[in-house]
């Protein structure tokens, strides 16, 4: 028998109602609903699901995530197109195999023995001779030959002019229609599974049971009944995160327009969270020592819970997902970068906030975001591949080594380093627009000579990277030195202070005329650095080098800048030494010396300085303490349709190799009376053609008829 693709023809009703029963039960129907599900599926595999709609703006724009939200793409396992298919799915399945299966064992009851033994030449196996013995005798001896090499056989006896003859008939590798069968109902269990497991029992309560979707915010407890599923739900899958000493009992069922709350029958307790790390600074390890407090009993049932290692209780399986911040608590020091801005310290909360007033009563209202707390950050500190290549040092051999190999072999020089605690913070300003900042609470060392700073990062949009201000360490590895000199050249007076010294050390006293020309360029230059405008006309300030090499621009002539620009440089770096020598003094510290560290300070001290004058923020804050709380996101589910997926695994296994190992094969030897005993016809058909077909018949035609093998 073979397998047809056309579906059940009904002939009764209408002729649309026996064209939809045909194409919804025919196999080619099935195969287009697997292609459109495995489409999906795949959707579903590169399209992260179930993330604010935010996420999708900024990665995609407002068209496509408009497009993607019609059709239902962030949430596509749970969209009612998709739970339609999969029922369709099932459905052409079951009809599938309801018309094919009677069929397929009917057909295993038959033997075929009734073949005329003229068709029997018509095989493209086929063969003859001539046997000793009676037809009788050398049907019985061809059909134990047959038996004892596992096939089935049959055997008919036939009147013949000639006398009596006798057909044998053999048949073996029926599993391979049992293939078919376990391979097709393998789909409709995984799809039962799958929609067992899936959003559509959720659903059905939402739309049958008066639930509804929660779209607020606020404490869980606060939730009202309508958006709570019961502890007997038969079937959900969501996150639940619990803090070190604490407990919770509440899981969120994330939905495509707000979350549900999935009430469980126990309570999770962390006693311990324990992470472990890579050399690289990925996590190597995390697991929770949770104690499970039952709801009704109350008993207390300690377990352990690590990745691709799930504890289960009552049904439930409880697997590590993630971790997170707990609640941390962060100690700030605001650094100022602008006039007006006194030093504080603050204290907050990760995943808090704090109000702030920028120039006091009245001022402008800031609001503080506490937003990560990172305790461990590894960094690859090693030499680029873009880095210049000296023609006189390329190893050739070398170079051919490095590209050869293992396809896991590196070269690249990786130099990995932890540089400690860092924070991350938004400022928020009146309008609700914000800012997000990232800042090391260590200073860095970058390498290559350069002095360790400390890095304050800040973006303005998620989607784009940090952008670094570097404040270089002084000797005790603080901002302080920086911060002085900050303040100082924002002073007039502390820089006319600076430039009557420098002036005054870099000029020989008898020529006054001199230094007063040298002070009257240093001023120019200081006062250009620290921001303050070039003339009346200038509308907005500018501070840094840039305003410098503006004013360059306007008043030297091309020619002349380069030499213009060299001795300018040279002089307001002579000013900020004396500028910084003064700061130290005050604040009763120690005077740098003429070091080359001091000189690699400076240089980076002038370019923070420059950089600092575009820093979006009035401050900058560092972290100065923290106390740590870890917390463990749990992915908490109860999946009744698992046993029915991992059946239909099974089915599907056995039945793809049933349909591709075993042939199924048909034999016949028509034995009829023969002058010098019996002639007998053999022919063996099979459905696949190949050559361990080829070689069988050879062997089966030598031992059952005596039949040369065919060279």
């Amino acid at each position: 028998m073979s397998i047809t693709t056309h579906g059940l023809r009904v002939k009764t009703g209408s002729h649309a109602w026996r064209v939809a029963i045909e194409l919804l039960s025919s196999m080619r129907f099935a195969i287009s609903l697997l292609t459109v599900i495995c489409i999906a599926s795949v959707i579903g595999t590169v399209l992260k699901q179930h993330e604010p709609s935010n996420n999708y703006v900024n990665q995609f724009g407002p068209f496509w995530s408009q497009v993607f939200d019609t059709l239902s793409l962030p949430a596509v396992y749970s969209a009612w197109w998709f739970l339609l298919i999969l029922a369709f799915l099932v459905t052409s399945t079951s009809l599938c195999i309801a018309r094919s299966a009677p069929k397929i064992f009917a057909d295993l009851k038959v033997y075929k023995e009734d073949m005329r033994a003229q068709s029997l030449k018509a095989f493209g196996h086929r063969a003859q001779s001539v046997m000793a013995g009676t037809p009788e005798h050398a049907a019985a001896r061809v059909g134990q030959a047959l038996a004892g090499a596992g096939w089935k056989v049959k055997l008919q006896r036939r009147e013949t002019p000639a006398g009596e003859g006798w057909m044998v008939a053999a048949k073996a590798g029926a599993a391979n229609k049992f293939g078919y069968i376990a391979a097709h109902s393998a789909i409709v269990l995984v799809c039962i599974g799958g929609l067992l497991d899936g959003d559509l029992v959720v659903r059905a309560q939402t739309w049958f049971n008066g639930k509804s979707i929660y779209k607020g915010g606020g404490m869980l407890a606060d939730v009202a009944p309508e958006h709570r599923l019961s502890p007997r739900n038969p079937t959900f899958r969501g996150n639940l995160m619990v803090a070190e000493g604490t407990q919770s009992s509440t899981a969120i069922l994330a939905q495509s327009d707000g979350v549900l709350l999935q009430d469980l029958p126990f309570a999770i307790e962390l006693k311990k969270f324990i992470v472990e790390y890579y050399s690289t600074g990925m996590p190597k390890l995390f697991a929770s020592d949770i104690v499970i407090h039952d709801r009704e009993t109350g008993r207390q049932t300690p377990a352990r819970v690590e990745v691709n290692h799930p504890a289960s209780y009552k049904g439930i399986e409880i697997y590590q997902s993630s971790f997170d911040d707990g609640g941390s608590t962060v100690q700030l020091k605001a650094v100022p970068l602008t006039p007006g801005v006194k030093p504080f310290e603050i204290e907050g909360v990760i995943g808090g906030s704090s109000e702030l007033t920028r120039g006091g009563e009245g001022g402008e209202k800031m609001t503080l975001e506490y937003t990560a707390l990172r305790v461990i950050n590894v960094e690859n500190f090693g030499a680029g591949a873009g880095a210049p290549v000296d023609v006189r040092k390329v190893d050739l051999r070398g170079a051919i080594d490095a590209r050869l190999g293992a396809g896991n072999k590196t070269v690249t020089h990786r130099e990995l380093r932890n540089v400690g605690p860092s924070i991350s913070y938004k400022l928020r300003d009146a309008a609700g627009q914000a800012r997000e900042f990232h800042n090391y609470m260590l200073p860095v060392d970058m390498g290559d000579g350069a002095v360790p700073a400390f890095l304050l990062g800040m973006r303005e949009n998620p989607a784009d990277s940090f952008r670094y201000l570097r404040i270089p360490a002084d000797e005790a590895g603080s901002m302080d030195t920086f911060l002085r000199l900050r303040a100082g050249i924002l002073d007039a007076a502390t820089r006319d202070e600076a430039v009557r010294r420098y002036a005054a050390r870099a000029v020989d006293p008898a020529r006054p005329e001199l230094a007063q020309q040298l002070a009257a360029s240093a001023s120019k230059a200081l006062a250009l650095f620290a921001g303050e405008p070039a003339d009346a006309a200038s509308a907005t300030p500018r501070g840094g080098l840039q305003a410098i090499a503006d004013f360059m621009e306007s008043n030297v002539p091309e020619a002349e800048r380069g030499r213009a620009s060299e001795v300018l440089i040279r002089i307001l770096n002579g000013v900020l030494f004396e500028l910084v020598q003064m700061t130290q003094q005050r604040a009763g510290a120690q005077p740098l010396d003429t070091s080359e560290k001091t000189q690699a300070f400076m240089t980076q001290a002038v370019l923070s300085l420059s950089d600092a004058q575009i820093y979006p923020a009035p401050m900058a804050f560092q972290l100065a303490n923290f106390t740590q709380v870890q917390a463990s996101v749990f992915q908490v589910a109860r999946a009744p349709g698992r046993n029915i997926v991992y059946l239909g695994c099974l089915f599907l296994i056995l039945g793809v190799f049933a349909m591709l190992y075993v042939r199924e094969r048909r034999l016949w030897v028509w034995m009829a009376p023969h002058a010098q005993g019996t002639e007998a016809t053999m022919a063996l058909s099979s459905n696949r053609q190949t050559l361990d077909v080829d070689r069988e018949f050879e062997q089966l035609k030598t031992k059952l008829i005596g039949a040369k093998e065919t060279p």
